[in-house]
Protein backbone atom coordinates (compact mmCIF):
# COMPACT_ATOMS: atom_id res chain seq x y z
CA UNK A 1 0.00 0.00 0.00
CA UNK A 2 1.25 3.22 -1.14
CA UNK A 3 1.55 5.98 1.32
CA UNK A 4 -1.43 8.78 1.46
CA UNK A 5 0.99 11.55 1.46
CA UNK A 6 -1.99 14.38 2.28
CA UNK A 7 -2.69 12.53 5.20
CA UNK A 8 1.03 12.14 6.19
CA UNK A 9 1.48 15.67 5.61
CA UNK A 10 -1.98 16.51 8.32
CA UNK A 11 -0.38 13.87 10.65
CA UNK A 12 2.71 15.67 11.20
CA UNK A 13 1.06 19.05 11.46
CA UNK A 14 -0.50 17.97 14.22
CA UNK A 15 1.86 16.40 15.63
CA UNK A 16 4.16 19.65 15.33
CA UNK A 17 0.80 21.63 16.77
CA UNK A 18 1.01 19.23 19.79
CA UNK A 19 4.75 19.57 20.32
CA UNK A 20 4.53 23.37 20.45
CA UNK A 21 2.11 23.65 22.66
CA UNK A 22 4.07 21.07 24.79
CA UNK A 23 6.68 23.23 24.83
CA UNK A 24 4.84 26.30 26.07
CA UNK A 25 3.29 24.58 28.84
CA UNK A 26 7.16 24.32 29.89
CA UNK A 27 7.44 27.36 29.70
CA UNK A 28 4.63 28.00 32.04
CA UNK A 29 5.88 25.51 34.24
CA UNK A 30 9.36 27.04 34.79
CA UNK A 31 7.21 30.63 35.78
CA UNK A 32 5.32 28.59 38.48
CA UNK A 33 8.10 27.10 39.86
CA UNK A 34 9.50 30.70 40.51
CA UNK A 35 6.25 31.37 42.37
CA UNK A 36 5.40 28.15 43.74
CA UNK A 37 6.01 28.13 47.74
CA UNK A 38 6.47 24.15 47.47
CA UNK A 39 9.40 22.44 45.64
CA UNK A 40 9.88 22.79 42.06
CA UNK A 41 9.89 18.80 41.69
CA UNK A 42 6.09 19.13 42.98
CA UNK A 43 5.73 21.58 40.20
CA UNK A 44 6.61 18.88 37.66
CA UNK A 45 4.82 16.49 39.45
CA UNK A 46 1.51 17.89 40.38
CA UNK A 47 2.00 21.16 38.78
CA UNK A 48 2.40 23.39 42.40
CA UNK A 49 -1.42 21.85 42.83
CA UNK A 50 -2.42 24.95 41.04
CA UNK A 51 -4.61 23.64 38.05
CA UNK A 52 -8.00 25.18 36.95
CA UNK A 53 -10.62 22.78 37.39
CA UNK A 54 -11.48 23.07 33.65
CA UNK A 55 -8.15 21.65 32.97
CA UNK A 56 -8.37 18.91 35.48
CA UNK A 57 -11.26 17.62 33.91
CA UNK A 58 -9.39 17.99 30.46
CA UNK A 59 -6.38 16.50 31.42
CA UNK A 60 -8.29 13.52 33.95
CA UNK A 61 -10.53 12.84 30.57
CA UNK A 62 -7.71 12.72 28.05
CA UNK A 63 -5.67 10.50 30.23
CA UNK A 64 -8.06 7.41 30.25
CA UNK A 65 -9.89 7.84 26.44
CA UNK A 66 -6.40 6.70 25.27
CA UNK A 67 -5.73 4.23 21.62
CA UNK A 68 -6.57 1.41 24.39
CA UNK A 69 -10.17 2.62 25.14
CA UNK A 70 -11.50 3.67 21.68
CA UNK A 71 -10.10 0.63 19.83
CA UNK A 72 -10.49 -1.52 22.50
CA UNK A 73 -14.11 -0.51 22.53
CA UNK A 74 -14.48 -1.00 19.07
CA UNK A 75 -12.48 -4.38 18.55
CA UNK A 76 -14.94 -5.72 21.72
CA UNK A 77 -18.49 -5.03 19.84
CA UNK A 78 -17.07 -6.03 16.79
CA UNK A 79 -15.97 -9.55 17.85
CA UNK A 80 -18.64 -11.80 17.62
CA UNK A 81 -17.63 -13.97 20.79
CA UNK A 82 -18.41 -10.52 22.66
CA UNK A 83 -20.16 -7.58 21.22
CA UNK A 84 -21.67 -4.69 22.85
CA UNK A 85 -22.62 -6.56 26.00
CA UNK A 86 -19.32 -7.48 26.59
CA UNK A 87 -17.35 -3.69 25.54
CA UNK A 88 -16.99 -2.69 29.70
CA UNK A 89 -14.62 0.08 28.86
CA UNK A 90 -17.24 2.95 28.83
CA UNK A 91 -19.09 1.87 32.02
CA UNK A 92 -16.25 0.59 33.65
CA UNK A 93 -14.38 3.96 33.61
CA UNK A 94 -17.76 5.75 34.87
CA UNK A 95 -17.47 3.61 37.77
CA UNK A 96 -13.66 4.12 38.40
CA UNK A 97 -14.17 8.07 38.66
CA UNK A 98 -17.42 8.26 40.88
CA UNK A 99 -15.59 6.03 43.01
CA UNK A 100 -12.57 8.10 43.19
CA UNK A 101 -14.50 11.04 43.78
CA UNK A 102 -17.01 9.60 46.48
CA UNK A 103 -14.02 7.83 48.56
CA UNK A 104 -10.21 8.75 47.47
CA UNK A 105 -10.28 12.87 46.36
CA UNK A 106 -11.31 14.27 49.18
CA UNK A 107 -8.57 12.26 51.97
CA UNK A 108 -6.18 12.23 49.15
CA UNK A 109 -5.53 15.85 48.70
CA UNK A 110 -6.59 16.99 51.97
CA UNK A 111 -3.26 15.27 53.32
CA UNK A 112 -1.38 16.88 50.63
CA UNK A 113 -0.03 14.08 49.45
CA UNK A 114 2.49 13.99 46.38
CA UNK A 115 1.48 10.08 45.17
CA UNK A 116 -0.92 7.76 45.34
CA UNK A 117 1.91 5.45 47.49
CA UNK A 118 2.57 8.26 50.21
CA UNK A 119 -0.37 7.10 52.33
CA UNK A 120 1.87 3.41 52.25
CA UNK A 121 5.14 5.13 53.06
CA UNK A 122 4.35 6.66 55.88
CA UNK A 123 2.55 3.60 57.63
CA UNK A 124 4.64 0.67 56.25
CA UNK A 125 7.85 2.01 55.40
CA UNK A 126 10.26 2.31 52.10
CA UNK A 127 10.30 -0.86 51.84
CA UNK A 128 7.12 -1.97 51.11
CA UNK A 129 6.60 0.91 49.16
CA UNK A 130 9.14 -0.09 46.71
CA UNK A 131 7.54 -3.32 46.39
CA UNK A 132 4.42 -1.14 45.53
CA UNK A 133 5.85 0.15 42.88
CA UNK A 134 7.04 -2.34 40.87
CA UNK A 135 3.49 -3.79 39.43
CA UNK A 136 2.83 0.14 38.87
CA UNK A 137 5.76 0.48 36.88
CA UNK A 138 4.73 -2.46 35.10
CA UNK A 139 1.27 -1.79 34.45
CA UNK A 140 2.58 1.90 33.26
CA UNK A 141 4.92 0.28 31.13
CA UNK A 142 2.22 -1.89 29.32
CA UNK A 143 0.01 1.29 29.36
CA UNK A 144 2.06 2.94 27.25
CA UNK A 145 2.80 -0.27 24.47
CA UNK A 146 -1.10 -0.62 24.39
CA UNK A 147 -2.03 2.85 23.20
CA UNK A 148 1.76 2.82 21.17
CA UNK A 149 0.42 -0.30 19.31
CA UNK A 150 -3.09 1.01 18.58
CA UNK A 151 -1.64 3.78 16.71
CA UNK A 152 0.54 1.88 14.83
CA UNK A 153 -1.78 -0.63 13.62
CA UNK A 154 -3.88 2.64 12.67
CA UNK A 155 -1.38 4.40 10.44
CA UNK A 156 -0.47 1.35 8.90
CA UNK A 157 -3.96 0.67 8.00
CA UNK A 158 -4.96 4.42 6.87
CA UNK A 159 -1.64 6.50 5.31
CA UNK A 160 0.59 3.17 4.36
CA UNK A 161 2.78 4.23 6.69
CA UNK A 162 5.32 1.30 8.73
CA UNK A 163 3.37 0.65 12.27
CA UNK A 164 7.49 0.86 13.83
CA UNK A 165 8.00 4.00 12.02
CA UNK A 166 4.42 5.40 13.24
CA UNK A 167 5.11 3.91 17.03
CA UNK A 168 8.75 5.61 17.28
CA UNK A 169 7.76 8.98 15.81
CA UNK A 170 4.96 9.46 18.19
CA UNK A 171 6.44 8.21 21.01
CA UNK A 172 9.34 10.59 20.98
CA UNK A 173 6.98 13.43 20.62
CA UNK A 174 5.06 12.36 23.42
CA UNK A 175 8.09 11.61 25.42
CA UNK A 176 10.36 15.11 24.13
CA UNK A 177 7.16 17.64 25.86
CA UNK A 178 6.66 15.24 28.88
CA UNK A 179 10.12 15.13 29.76
CA UNK A 180 10.65 19.02 29.26
CA UNK A 181 7.23 20.41 31.03
CA UNK A 182 6.22 17.63 33.45
CA UNK A 183 2.27 17.81 34.21
CA UNK A 184 2.32 21.24 32.83
CA UNK A 185 2.75 20.72 29.12
CA UNK A 186 0.97 17.10 29.42
CA UNK A 187 -2.55 18.94 31.11
CA UNK A 188 -2.45 21.82 28.23
CA UNK A 189 -1.76 19.44 25.23
CA UNK A 190 -4.24 16.99 26.61
CA UNK A 191 -7.15 19.75 26.24
CA UNK A 192 -6.32 20.11 22.62
CA UNK A 193 -5.90 16.36 22.38
CA UNK A 194 -9.29 15.66 23.59
CA UNK A 195 -11.16 18.34 21.69
CA UNK A 196 -9.57 17.15 18.25
CA UNK A 197 -10.97 13.55 19.34
CA UNK A 198 -14.16 14.63 20.57
CA UNK A 199 -14.72 16.48 17.20
CA UNK A 200 -13.11 13.79 14.67
CA UNK A 201 -14.84 10.56 16.24
CA UNK A 202 -18.13 12.56 15.84
CA UNK A 203 -17.76 13.76 12.70
CA UNK A 204 -16.90 9.85 11.33
CA UNK A 205 -20.04 8.69 12.81
CA UNK A 206 -22.96 10.03 10.14
CA UNK A 207 -20.54 8.93 7.71
CA UNK A 208 -20.38 5.26 8.83
CA UNK A 209 -24.22 5.24 9.60
CA UNK A 210 -25.02 6.37 5.88
CA UNK A 211 -22.61 3.67 3.91
CA UNK A 212 -23.65 2.03 1.27
CA UNK A 213 -22.49 -0.98 2.43
CA UNK A 214 -24.02 -0.62 6.02
CA UNK A 215 -26.81 1.24 5.67
CA UNK A 216 -29.78 -1.32 4.63
CA UNK A 217 -28.23 -3.67 7.61
CA UNK A 218 -27.79 -0.87 10.30
CA UNK A 219 -31.82 0.24 10.06
CA UNK A 220 -32.82 -3.64 10.47
CA UNK A 221 -31.65 -6.38 12.44
CA UNK A 222 -28.02 -6.48 14.40
CA UNK A 223 -26.93 -9.69 12.31
CA UNK A 224 -24.04 -9.46 10.34
CA UNK A 225 -25.23 -11.26 6.74
CA UNK A 226 -21.18 -11.87 6.10
CA UNK A 227 -19.62 -13.39 9.71
CA UNK A 228 -22.80 -14.56 11.17
CA UNK A 229 -22.82 -13.17 14.56
CA UNK A 230 -24.33 -10.28 16.14
CA UNK A 231 -23.13 -7.22 17.49
CA UNK A 232 -25.47 -7.36 20.40
CA UNK A 233 -23.21 -10.13 21.84
CA UNK A 234 -24.51 -12.84 24.41
CA UNK A 235 -24.03 -13.18 27.85
CA UNK A 236 -25.54 -17.07 29.55
CA UNK A 237 -25.09 -17.49 33.14
CA UNK A 238 -22.14 -19.43 33.15
CA UNK A 239 -20.11 -15.76 32.02
CA UNK A 240 -21.66 -13.68 34.41
CA UNK A 241 -18.98 -14.03 36.58
CA UNK A 242 -16.31 -13.58 33.84
CA UNK A 243 -18.62 -10.30 32.91
CA UNK A 244 -17.94 -9.09 36.44
CA UNK A 245 -14.55 -10.34 36.94
CA UNK A 246 -13.95 -7.94 33.78
CA UNK A 247 -15.82 -5.06 34.82
CA UNK A 248 -14.24 -5.11 38.52
CA UNK A 249 -11.02 -5.58 36.63
CA UNK A 250 -10.97 -1.86 34.74
CA UNK A 251 -13.65 0.13 37.26
CA UNK A 252 -11.29 -0.56 40.15
CA UNK A 253 -7.94 -1.21 38.62
CA UNK A 254 -8.18 2.41 37.88
CA UNK A 255 -8.16 3.24 41.27
CA UNK A 256 -4.74 1.69 41.50
CA UNK A 257 -2.91 4.03 38.88
CA UNK A 258 -1.08 7.29 39.96
CA UNK A 259 -2.52 9.20 37.01
CA UNK A 260 -5.71 9.70 38.53
CA UNK A 261 -4.13 10.83 41.80
CA UNK A 262 -1.84 12.97 39.96
CA UNK A 263 -4.87 14.49 38.78
CA UNK A 264 -6.80 14.66 41.87
CA UNK A 265 -3.48 16.38 44.03
CA UNK A 266 -2.85 18.77 41.61
CA UNK A 267 -6.12 20.39 42.10
CA UNK A 268 -6.63 23.48 44.30
CA UNK A 269 -8.85 21.62 46.72
CA UNK A 270 -10.73 18.86 47.91
CA UNK A 271 -14.06 20.24 46.39
CA UNK A 272 -12.25 20.75 42.86
CA UNK A 273 -10.69 17.33 42.81
CA UNK A 274 -14.06 15.90 43.44
CA UNK A 275 -15.32 17.81 40.87
CA UNK A 276 -12.97 16.85 38.24
CA UNK A 277 -13.58 13.17 39.44
CA UNK A 278 -17.47 13.21 38.24
CA UNK A 279 -17.55 15.70 35.59
CA UNK A 280 -14.68 12.86 33.77
CA UNK A 281 -17.01 10.11 34.88
CA UNK A 282 -19.60 11.47 32.20
CA UNK A 283 -17.27 13.01 29.88
CA UNK A 284 -15.59 9.57 29.40
CA UNK A 285 -18.85 7.72 28.75
CA UNK A 286 -19.16 10.30 26.38
CA UNK A 287 -16.03 9.78 24.76
CA UNK A 288 -16.86 6.13 24.31
CA UNK A 289 -19.88 6.54 22.03
CA UNK A 290 -18.20 6.91 18.42
CA UNK A 291 -16.07 3.62 19.61
CA UNK A 292 -19.35 1.79 20.38
CA UNK A 293 -21.05 2.97 16.61
CA UNK A 294 -17.87 1.93 14.99
CA UNK A 295 -18.12 -1.12 15.96
CA UNK A 296 -21.56 -1.67 15.61
CA UNK A 297 -20.84 -0.66 11.85
CA UNK A 298 -18.22 -3.05 11.00
CA UNK A 299 -20.16 -5.87 12.41
CA UNK A 300 -22.56 -4.93 10.46
CA UNK A 301 -21.44 -4.11 7.15
CA UNK A 302 -20.96 -6.31 4.03
CA UNK A 303 -17.18 -6.04 3.10
CA UNK A 304 -17.71 -7.91 -0.09
CA UNK A 305 -19.11 -4.26 -0.91
CA UNK A 306 -15.76 -2.44 -0.38
CA UNK A 307 -12.67 -2.55 -1.65
CA UNK A 308 -11.67 -4.61 1.24
CA UNK A 309 -13.44 -7.75 0.20
CA UNK A 310 -14.28 -10.80 1.34
CA UNK A 311 -13.30 -12.36 3.70
CA UNK A 312 -14.15 -9.95 6.36
CA UNK A 313 -12.16 -8.93 9.25
CA UNK A 314 -12.66 -11.77 11.67
CA UNK A 315 -11.30 -14.23 9.37
CA UNK A 316 -8.76 -12.34 8.54
CA UNK A 317 -7.32 -12.00 11.68
CA UNK A 318 -8.02 -7.90 11.69
CA UNK A 319 -9.99 -7.61 14.67
CA UNK A 320 -7.57 -5.68 16.50
CA UNK A 321 -7.59 -2.98 13.58
CA UNK A 322 -11.30 -3.25 13.05
CA UNK A 323 -11.95 1.20 13.82
CA UNK A 324 -9.17 2.05 11.31
CA UNK A 325 -10.33 -0.15 8.85
CA UNK A 326 -13.66 0.46 9.13
CA UNK A 327 -12.59 4.29 8.87
CA UNK A 328 -10.47 3.34 5.45
CA UNK A 329 -13.14 1.32 3.98
CA UNK A 330 -16.22 3.02 5.47
CA UNK A 331 -16.08 6.43 4.95
CA UNK A 332 -14.44 9.39 2.53
CA UNK A 333 -10.61 9.23 2.92
CA UNK A 334 -10.51 12.92 4.42
CA UNK A 335 -12.64 11.33 7.37
CA UNK A 336 -10.18 8.76 7.71
CA UNK A 337 -7.28 11.07 8.27
CA UNK A 338 -9.15 12.49 10.77
CA UNK A 339 -10.14 9.20 12.02
CA UNK A 340 -6.22 8.70 12.21
CA UNK A 341 -5.77 11.95 14.45
CA UNK A 342 -8.37 11.38 17.22
CA UNK A 343 -5.93 8.28 17.48
CA UNK A 344 -2.96 10.23 17.48
CA UNK A 345 -4.20 12.33 19.49
CA UNK A 346 -5.42 9.75 22.22
CA UNK A 347 -2.10 8.16 22.04
CA UNK A 348 -0.24 10.76 23.05
CA UNK A 349 -2.86 11.94 25.94
CA UNK A 350 -2.89 8.82 27.87
CA UNK A 351 0.90 7.69 27.06
CA UNK A 352 2.75 11.20 28.54
CA UNK A 353 0.30 10.74 31.38
CA UNK A 354 1.45 7.03 32.00
CA UNK A 355 4.88 8.36 31.61
CA UNK A 356 5.16 10.92 34.11
CA UNK A 357 2.82 8.60 36.57
CA UNK A 358 5.69 5.76 36.91
CA UNK A 359 8.30 8.87 37.20
CA UNK A 360 6.72 10.66 39.70
CA UNK A 361 6.41 7.82 41.59
CA UNK A 362 10.03 6.69 41.07
CA UNK A 363 11.27 9.79 42.34
CA UNK A 364 9.27 11.07 45.43
CA UNK A 365 8.64 7.36 46.28
CA UNK A 366 12.04 6.04 45.78
CA UNK A 367 14.82 8.08 44.64
CA UNK A 368 14.32 10.72 47.33
CA UNK A 369 13.20 9.00 50.31
CA UNK A 370 15.71 5.70 49.74
CA UNK A 371 18.25 6.42 47.13
CA UNK A 372 19.32 10.21 47.71
CA UNK A 373 17.77 10.96 50.84
CA UNK A 374 19.66 14.50 50.47
CA UNK A 375 18.97 15.18 46.99
CA UNK A 376 18.65 18.68 45.56
CA UNK A 377 15.72 19.98 43.67
CA UNK A 378 17.68 20.03 40.46
CA UNK A 379 18.92 16.33 40.64
CA UNK A 380 15.08 15.28 41.32
CA UNK A 381 13.72 17.15 38.68
CA UNK A 382 16.32 15.59 36.37
CA UNK A 383 15.55 12.09 38.07
CA UNK A 384 12.09 12.82 36.76
CA UNK A 385 13.42 13.14 33.06
CA UNK A 386 15.36 10.24 33.02
CA UNK A 387 12.44 8.40 34.33
CA UNK A 388 10.30 9.62 31.32
CA UNK A 389 12.79 8.73 28.74
CA UNK A 390 13.30 5.37 30.44
CA UNK A 391 10.14 4.34 30.66
CA UNK A 392 8.80 5.55 27.22
CA UNK A 393 11.59 3.69 25.26
CA UNK A 394 10.91 0.67 27.78
CA UNK A 395 6.90 0.73 26.42
CA UNK A 396 7.88 1.68 22.92
CA UNK A 397 9.57 -1.60 22.55
CA UNK A 398 7.26 -3.96 23.78
CA UNK A 399 4.72 -1.93 21.41
CA UNK A 400 6.11 -3.43 18.28
CA UNK A 401 4.97 -7.18 19.75
CA UNK A 402 1.11 -5.95 20.52
CA UNK A 403 -1.25 -7.46 18.33
CA UNK A 404 -4.79 -6.92 19.87
CA UNK A 405 -4.94 -3.96 21.63
CA UNK A 406 -8.08 -4.92 23.49
CA UNK A 407 -5.74 -7.94 25.16
CA UNK A 408 -3.26 -5.93 25.83
CA UNK A 409 -5.81 -3.10 27.27
CA UNK A 410 -7.33 -5.34 29.61
CA UNK A 411 -3.61 -7.02 30.69
CA UNK A 412 -3.04 -3.47 32.40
Amino acid sequence: MAVEIPGLVSVIIFYICILAIGVWGSHKSKKVEKTCPGSKSDVSIVGGRNINVLVGIFTMTATWVGGGYIMGTAEAVYSPNQGLIWALGPPAYVLNFFLGGLFFAKPMRSKRYVTMLDPFQSRYGNTFTAALLVPALISDILWVACILAALGGTMSVILGLSSTISIIISAAVSIVYTFLGGLYSVAYTDIIQLCFIFVSLWLCVPFLVLSPAVGALSQTLPLNQTAGHSWVGDLQLEDAGKWVDQLLLQALGGLSYQALYQRILSAASSVQAQITCFAAAGAVFLMGIPSVVIGIMAASADWNQTDYGLPPPIERGDSGKILPLALQYLTPTWVSVLGIGSVAAAVMSSMDSALLSSASLFTKNIYKTTLRKTASERELQWVIKASVLIVGMAGTGLAFGGSSVLALWLFI
